[in-house]
């Protein structure tokens, strides 16, 4: 039992760098692809918190029922930029990852300039090394054309609300259980996704439909459930450094994964840039962890 939360992270990392893969496979638009992803998780959540957490969900105060709700406006905005800038031509699925698990390094920054948290070395070194990797993604994609340049911009901004869903739900789960928070939160980006899918695409798949339905239930039960919810559940139970390493996992098996499967090979620059982007990653949230454990050792 004791390295159960290990397994879970191996496992978890292998299912979240699936999501591209079946992104890139499926023939849908970005709105439709993410409403029908948390949809489907909705779905498959809801039976386990109706039946165990039925308590907690009818005693959640109005104000935290709304804040988490716009957490899930946050998830899905995530999602609507990331998989918009998967099916950009010319992004590849490793920049796009790489672009997306940037978060670490713009919250150490956001925290560091608005905040005016302290950044020791380590995580200094990890913001520069990061973001001069993510420069050179940008260049490398930018020099092949303005669209591609953009899906960058996509996948960045994905980033960036990732930060800010992670952020703002650290304070809910600390006091409220993992299957409480996630069918809220999912409920919620699902609502918001199907509304804008409507509006946009009609929620009609393109393709072949019984295809196309398999993707989605794939997405959501492989890199959703199997994915983000067990990697969130594992995550309390073990280290920094697995922290660590557990973050720059997903982009580098979708890489690996966009290789095999889809025969994709990213360019000179994006191989560099997110081997980069990578080690500033891991630097940041190793740094970021040094600080967390010395302020929980003085107060």
């Amino acid at each position: 039992m004791r390295s159960s939360p290990y397994a879970a992270i191996a496992v978890a990392i292998v299912a979240v760098s699936f999501a591209s893969i079946f992104i890139r496979l499926s023939e849908s638009s970005p709105l439709v692809i993410a409403a029908y992803r948390l949809m489907f998780a909705t779905i498959m959540v809801a039976p386990f918190a109706l039946a165990r957490q039925r308590q907690e969900l009818s005693k959640l105060g109005t104000r935290d029922i709304l804040l988490m709700i716009g957490i899930g406006g946050v998830l899905a905005i995530h999602f609507a930029l990331w998989i918009t800038s998967l099916k950009v031509e010319g992004v590849s699925v490793a920049s796009s990852v790489v672009l997306v698990t940037s978060h670490p390094i713009l919250v150490a920054v956001v925290s560091h300039m608005v905040l005016k948290e302290r950044v020791n070395s380590v995580t200094a070194a990890g913001i520069a090394i990061g973001l001069a990797g993510v420069t050179l993604i940008a260049v490398g994609d930018y020099g092949l054309s303005a669209s591609t340049f953009g899906g960058d911009l996509l996948a960045f901004g994905g980033g960036v609300m990732a930060g800010i869903y992670l952020l703002a739900g650290r304070r809910f789960r600390q006091r409220i259980s993992l299957l409480t928070y996630v069918f809220v939160v999912y409920a919620s980006a699902a609502f918001f996704l199907i509304v804008a899918a409507f509006v946009t695409d009609d929620m009609r798949p393109s393709g072949d439909l019984w295809r196309e339905l398999g993707l989605f239930a794939a997405m959501a039960l492989v890199s959703q459930i199997g994915g983000h919810t067990l990697y969130n559940w594992a995550l309390k139970y073990v280290t920094a450094p697995v922290v660590s390493v557990s973050l720059v996992g997903e982009p580098i098996g979708a890489s690996i994964l966009a290789w095999l499967v889809l025969g994709e090979t990213p360019g000179v620059l994006v191989v560099f840039g997110g081997l980069a982007a990578v080690c500033g990653i891991y630097l940041t949230v190793r740094g970021q962890s040094k600080i967390l454990r010395k302020t929980a050792v003085t107060t």
